[in-house]
């Protein structure tokens, strides 16, 4: 895998929700790429397929795309027609990275921190990946990236099966939700231990009445019972 010869700058929250549409819609609408504004705003404010959901001006998607341009992370074009300004993403070649991992990337941008199984579902339309452990492998390569990691795996919430994995586009995720997923995880492990701990006390203590019943049992009848008729 190629890799950026340095760290990037983070991005900010509507620049990362900018590219992950336009690689989006590479794939999923190429007939219409690169966007108008206003498809690119269309797909920024769309209801589905997006968390958290948003709704950003014309303006402000305006000075986003202008900073974008100004890092190379998006391109400016009037396409055939040659009459209305279109954009599109450079995101792949600015950071060195292949197809799958651009396909994560955009999937984590665009719908937040997802599971495993959740990422190959949500990347079927970009990119297909064989199997399961085919997205963990990316992802594991795309944590462990010598520049700089773009995505980590967060503990497993309480009653989850799988962890889940966040993108770090816009550097470290929310404290807060980190913070109380560790918390959480915590919690179960000293409520386990507690658990096995009383569980144990429990035994011995049952081990304990049965010595005592035991060796009350093998005791000499008393004097007023012997003198019973």
């Amino acid at each position: 895998m190629a890799q950026a010869s340095e760290p990037l700058q983070d991005l900010k929250f509507l620049e990362a929700r900018i590219l992950g549409v336009l690689i989006e819609k590479e794939k999923t609408t190429p007939d219409a790429y690169p966007l108008t504004l206003n498809s690119l705003s269309a797909g920024c404010n769309q209801k589905t397929a997006r968390d958290p959901v948003i709704s950003a001006s014309d303006s402000e998607l305006q000075a986003t795309l202008e900073e974008l341009r100004s890092r190379l992370l998006v391109l400016e074009t009037y396409g055939a027609s040659g009459r209305v300004l279109r954009y599109a993403q450079n995101f792949a070649k600015v950071y060195g990275l292949p197809t799958a991992g651009v396909t994560l990337l955009a999937m984590l941008m665009l719908r937040g921190a997802q599971t495993v199984s959740e990422l190959r579902a949500n990347s079927e339309r970009l990119y297909r990946f064989d199997d399961a452990s085919s997205v963990e492998a990316y992802l594991e390569e795309l944590a462990a990236r010598s520049s700089g990691a773009l995505v980590c795996r967060l503990p497993k919430q309480p009653g989850s099966r799988e962890h889940r994995w966040v993108h770090l586009l816009c550097g470290a995720p929310a404290q807060s939700g980190a913070a109380e997923a560790t918390a959480a995880e915590k919690t179960n492990t000293e409520l386990e231990e507690r658990v096995a701990r009383l569980e144990s006390e429990v035994a011995e203590l049952r081990a304990a009445i049965q010595a005592l019943g035991g060796a009350t049992g093998a005791a000499p009848a008393s004097p007023a019972t012997a003198a019973e008729p």
